[in-house]
């Protein structure tokens, strides 16, 4: 097998793109490295592909690893021959070579060995061969062991069973016929549970969505559903017939038993539990891959700069927590407040969140989206009227608190702040998730953000590792600030493990703010292959080195001042000058000419280029802002028709969850996405993207909303399409 040659094939790309990222990543270099400084040797593939590319390669591998394992065991059992070894070279998949080495694997006592320690092996081959009289030869069998001819035929049935089950080519087909023609059937009878509607359901295997299959797994689990799967055993069975029919009519009726209940016995359950590990296999890669999408767009959300925050955690009995922020993301005061049930103390809270606003100049409360969220938004709403008539301007933003008790009663949380209770911690972060969503977000597992459907239905490896890479990919996409980062986000650079992380901050505590890149390789256990990895994606503000605060690799930093200069900017002005004109600049120069100067590829020059254009760019600061409200509407206020502006909170396979300030997101189904066919609502949505909707039914009874987008967003749309 042509390892690089196959996964080309398969994702499409080429093949010398593939033995450069399979090169690389032999090399020990990150995904977000090699998509991002080394895209001459990859031929510019993005982060996502470099990931397809080391996970087909892993699996791969194992495979070829495995088909030399099967091989020695088989030698090791003096059954392997020419013939199985050139089938055990062409198979592709790990179910192929599990079929193949099915016969020759041990096995526990069976009905087939028990037949074969009493000797009727020959007979089962008399049967198969379509010898004549085979219940006279049968007679021959007849021992202490077997009492009648009867008897012997029975057990060389068995035999036979045991065999058709582990015939890898009749496998094969006969998973092709239950593959296509399964039917999944559900019932139910327990009265007010999320499952009514798979109570009396059935549809094909193949039709079914990946979220359908996951709920159903649920409800299976819960044991609310029971279900099963219809197949059509009369074309199975006319398959395995077929395969072993012979002359004699007297051996057909008796292999025709052999098959049905080889089929009934052995081969179905096992195709049944087969299918339904594909099915579920099948559901959880296309929900990691909405859960991926829509945790990329909430850690790609834009931070809120320059205000002080007070981060509002919502609660009945124990009241809630206030935690105020200065500007910078510091912690500065806190308290709290019991304007819910059961105290009510609506005026006592005004009179400490006034407070609290006056004396750090608050201009933001980000409010938990927890219980209690709809009572206290009611009294933050009385209080920002009140201090308008002070021309104090507040306004208040709903904040997915997803996460944050799981934070706060963490151990980074408990060595963040030592002296608070875990409940202020929870206060702190819903302030700063508004403040820089990313830095906060990576201090929280990626399943409890909020962000997938059935993700503890979803095997945990698996989630784990595809939600950390989503992750890592964003980190390193956004960079760094060297000086302020924490342990937890440093550890998501490319090259940075949780030791050289909390080694570099240890250094940082140590000796003072980094004024270069270099000073890196003076932290403890960060090597010349970490640098490597690393550097190009932490920034230094204010560093001695104009070029620190990009994203430009210290590799390449006298190739990016040979452009400069040749592009006529003073070195030693570069922080005063304006770069804005630098493409107009290469462009009369010439994009090959500077390639030809600074001896880099073309897609490097253009990096560097972008890099400098804009120094210490954002790139989340071109996206769309969090909505700021003043006011609020509750669902008995909406009414069908009504244009509201809304923030997409989730993205499922079935549409989109905005919220619009109601305390119930409504639903977006995705036929209402757009005027045009929708295949994947990710390809017009993603999480934290405003959006405007109008409001097609109201539910008030069971508190739903159904809402279109149709007709609206067109720019939005199409910007998704692109």
């Amino acid at each position: 097998m042509d390892i690089i040659e196959k996964i080309a094939r398969e994702l499409s790309i080429r093949k010398d793109q593939v033995e450069g990222t399979v090169k690389l990543l032999d090399e020990g270099a990150t995904v977000p490295f090699i998509a991002r400084y080394r895209k001459e040797a990859t031929g510019s593939l993005e982060d996502h592909m470099i990931r397809s590319v080391s996970e087909r390669l892993e699996y791969l591998r194992g495979l070829l690893q495995k088909k030399e394992d099967i091989k020695r065991l088989l030698t090791e059992q003096e059954q392997l021959t020419e013939e199985l070894e050139k089938e055990i070279e062409r198979a592709e998949t790990v179910t192929r070579l599990d079929d193949i080495y099915l016969p020759f694997r041990p096995k526990k006592r069976t009905r087939g060995t028990i037949a074969r320690e009493k000797g009727l092996s020959p007979l089962a081959d008399y049967i198969r061969s379509g010898g004549e009289n085979p219940k006279n030869r049968a007679a021959e069998f007849v021992t202490e062991d077997v009492e009648t001819a009867e008897e012997a035929l029975k057990y060389a049935l068995d035999i036979l069973a045991e065999e058709f089950s582990e015939d890898a080519d009749l496998k094969g087909q006969l998973r092709s016929i239950v593959v296509r023609s399964a039917e999944i059937k559900t019932s139910g009878d327990q009265e007010n549970t999320p499952y009514e509607m798979y109570y009396d359901h059935k549809e094909p295997a193949l039709r079914m969505p990946s979220h359908r299959t996951l709920a159903i797994n649920r409800g299976e689990k819960e044991g609310i559903l029971k279900v099963s799967i219809t197949v059509d055993e009369v074309r199975a069975l006319q398959a395995m017939t077929a395969r072993y029919i012979t002359k004699n009519p007297d051996c057909n009726v008796l292999l025709k038993d052999a098959s049905e209940d080889s089929f009934k016995r052995l081969i179905l359950p096992s195709l049944e539990r087969e299918l339904r590990n594909t099915l579920t296999e099948r559901a959880e890669d296309s929900s990691i891959i909405v859960f991926k999408e829509n945790l990329k767009s909430l850690l790609l959300q834009p931070p809120v700069k320059g205000y002080s925050v007070m981060g509002f955690d919502p609660g009945f009995r124990t009241g809630c927590k206030v935690a105020v922020l200065d500007d910078t993301g510091k912690y500065v005061d806190h308290a709290t407040v019991y304007p819910t049930v059961p105290r009510k103390d609506i005026e006592g809270t005004k009179t400490v969140l006034k407070k609290l606003i006056r004396k750090y100049d608050v201009k933001i409360i980000s409010l938990g989206n927890g219980t209690a969220s709809r009572e206290s938004e009611l009294v933050l709403m009385e209080l920002i009227e009140e201090l308008k008539k002070e021309n104090i301007d507040v306004s208040y933003v709903i904040t997915n608190e997803a996460g944050a008790s799981v934070y706060s009663a963490s151990k980074l949380a408990g060595d963040e702040y030592p002296d608070l209770d875990v409940t202020i911690r929870g206060a702190i972060s819903i302030a700063r998730r508004l403040q820089d969503p990313l830095a906060e977000l990576v201090k929280i597992d990626p399943k409890s953000i909020g962000v997938g459907q059935y993700q503890h239905d979803i095997g945990k490896k698996k989630l784990d590792s595809s939600l950390m890479g989503v992750v890592e990919d964003t980190v390193n996409a956004v960079g760094v600030d060297l000086n302020v980062a924490t342990p937890s986000l440093l550890s998501y650079v490319a090259g940075i493990n949780k030791t050289i992380a909390e080694n570099i901050v240890a250094y940082r505590d140590e000796t003072g703010k980094f004024t270069s890149r270099k000073e890196l390789k003076k932290v403890k256990r960060l090597g010349d292959k970490a640098f490597e990895q690393c550097a190009g994606f932490l920034r230094i503000r204010e560093g001695k080195d104009f070029l620190d605060n990009t994203g430009v690799h210290p590799e390449s930093y006298s190739a990016a001042y040979t452009i400069l200069e040749a592009l006529g900017y003073n070195k030693k002005k570069l922080n005063e000058e304006g770069l804005l004109d630098i493409e107009e600049r290469a462009n009369d120069f010439g994009l090959s000419k500077l390639c030809e100067i600074s001896s880099l590829g073309e897609p490097t020059v253009k990096d560097i280029l972008k890099e400098l254009k804009k120094p210490g760019r954002d790139p989340r600061e071109d996206l769309p802002k969090p909505v700021f409200r003043k006011g609020v509407m509750d669902l008995k206020d909406l009414e069908e028709g009504m244009i509201l502006t809304g923030v997409v909170r989730n993205v499922a396979e079935f549409g989109a969850f905005i919220d619009i300030g109601v305390h119930q997101d409504g639903l977006v189904h995705k036929s209402e996405l757009s005027d045009r066919y929708v295949r994947n609502p990710l390809e017009f949505v993603r999480s934290g993207d405003v959006v405007e909707v109008k409001v097609l039914s109201v539910d008030k009874k069971r508190n739903r909303i159904s809402l279109t987008m149709k007709g609206l967003n067109k720019d939005h749309a199409s910007m998704k399409q692109q």
